[in-house]
């Protein structure tokens, strides 16, 4: 297996190549050469199969000779030992014809959990193999940073920078951050939003000898590993519902795209998807494209969903790559352009061949709330806010059409954000372990201004850890 940059300008690299390095050098997002391809009959046997060995067979089809199979078995195998349900992503019924996919059972109560475990794993194997160190720098809306925090903490040949928007994500969200004891990862604040975060991590990346001297790379969304990782609960979840045999629709709460994206790629890879609604919040940057057509930055809001708290999708830039006829040199034109200007105008055949997959929605905090409310009273299930979207989303969005079962993805443990669910259900959610655990240790973070200079002479005074 190959990969190439969204934008053309580097060269082809191998799958830990296109691990280790987190964004191509031209500033691109790698993306395979040639998407895996699964058959119906190798889709149809992934029910009633481990989590961890389906896992095991399609990420294999991403790394191709770069992890031999017993290898990636063994990975797997252990980034999945420990999550609090035996299945791992349990479908639970709502009603006739609708499921939730509960993505939240790994140790920092989120999805991001699923990809991260692995990848972190991926990477203590690939820095063995060569000998080799690494720096990586994250920027998370809430859950990526803690769900990297739990996954690399304590590992060989690697520290960890997570950086944060001060005041914008929840108080059990930052603890997964803040209150790890190990020496190799560190939480900062950033005195901005989001999309200041993943600014500076872009800017991280654009200086190349800054880049080499602290050996960067980076597991946000923009790692095509995470992606990797996340098209397999697509995979899991449709072979539990009867796929291949019959087609799937998905609502997937969005703000980076990620998870969104993962589920185009499994369509991709050969999953038969009847629709995926990509359900945002009042940051529907991506809901407008599709709508409109024109992919405009606006500024970000705050609200009680903070994971989608973003105005600059980071995945979309792959969307757009893909849906474009795979161009490199005008993906790189457009997102220049973007970068210069907060704006630009899809080609028509690329908006095209997004709406044949994605439906996008915007979800009003009322809304959101009375998603939130209306589960509990219909189904007897607690939600989070972000889960409230995909939902509301989906009732917004209306059929999916042929009879197709709707699978809402449920990215966050309600106990997460316990203040916003209590104040739209009147019910608190049960607190679990993980989080009871963290409420009463010390917490270590630093605080840094929106400015690239102090970042960079922030990572470069972390001391290398063996």
């Amino acid at each position: 297996m190959r990969y190439v940059s969204t934008r053309g300008e580097a060269r082809s690299v191998g799958f830990l190549d296109a691990l280790l390095a987190g964004l191509a050098p031209d500033g691109g997002l790698y993306v395979p050469n040639v998407w895996p391809r699964l058959t119906a009959e190798e889709i149809a046997g992934f029910a009633g199969h481990p989590y961890a060995t389906v896992a095991a067979d399609i990420l294999g089809r991403f790394a191709g000779d770069d992890v031999a199979a017993p290898v990636m078995e063994g990975l797997c195998a252990a980034a999945y030992a420990d999550f609090a349900h035996p299945a791992v992503t349990p479908l639970k019924q709502l009603g006739p014809g609708r499921f939730l996919l509960e993505l939240f059972h790994g140790p920092t109560l989120a999805f991001k959990d699923l990809a991260m475990q692995v990848v972190a794993r991926l990477y203590e194997f690939a820095l063995a193999e060569r000998g080799r160190a690494l720096t990586l720098v994250c920027a998370t809306s809430g859950d990526t940073g803690g769900a990297a925090v739990e996954a690399f903490a304590g590992r060989a040949n690697i520290r960890l920078v997570a950086l944060y928007p001060e005041g914008r994500i929840s108080k059990a969200q930052r603890r997964f951050m803040t209150t790890s004891i190990h020496a190799n990862v560190r939480a900062v604040a950033v005195a901005g939003d989001f999309d200041d975060c993943q600014a500076i991590l872009k800017a991280l990346f654009a200086d190349d000898a800054f880049a080499r001297q602290v050996g960067l790379s980076a597991v946000n969304s923009i790692n095509i590993a995470r992606i990797a990782a996340q098209t397999v609960y697509y995979f899991a979840a449709a072979a539990a519902l009867g796929a291949p045999a019959r087609r799937l629709a998905f609502a997937a709460p969005t703000g980076n795209l990620g998870d969104a994206y993962a589920g185009w790629a499994a369509a991709r890879m050969g999953l038969p998807t009847q629709r995926i609604i990509v359900a945002t919040n009042g940051n529907d940057i991506v809901a407008r494209a599709l709508q409109t057509g024109r992919y405009e930055r606006r500024p970000a809001l705050a609200t009680q969903s903070p994971a989608m708290d973003i105005q600059v999708a980071s995945n979309f830039e792959r969307l757009y790559f893909e849906c474009a006829g795979r161009d490199g040199p005008a993906t790189a034109a457009a997102f220049r352009r973007f970068a210069a200007a907060g704006s630009i105008d899809l080609p028509p055949t690329a908006l095209e061949a997004m709406r044949e997959v994605f439906t996008g929605v915007s979800v009003s905090e009322a809304a959101t709330s009375r998603a939130m409310a209306e589960t509990l009273e219909k189904a007897g299930e607690l939600v989070d806010p972000h889960t409230a979207v995909a939902l509301a989303g989906a009732d917004l969005a209306g059929e999916p059409g042929a009879r197709a079962p709707l699978v809402a993805l449920s990215t966050a443990h309600p106990a997460k954000f316990p203040d916003t669910v209590r104040a739209a259900t009147g019910r608190s959610p049960i607190v679990p372990p993980a989080v009871l655990e963290r409420a009463d240790r010390p917490e270590r973070f630093d605080r840094l201004p929106v400015d690239v200079e102090a970042v960079k002479a922030y990572v470069r005074a972390f001391p290398a850890v063996g």
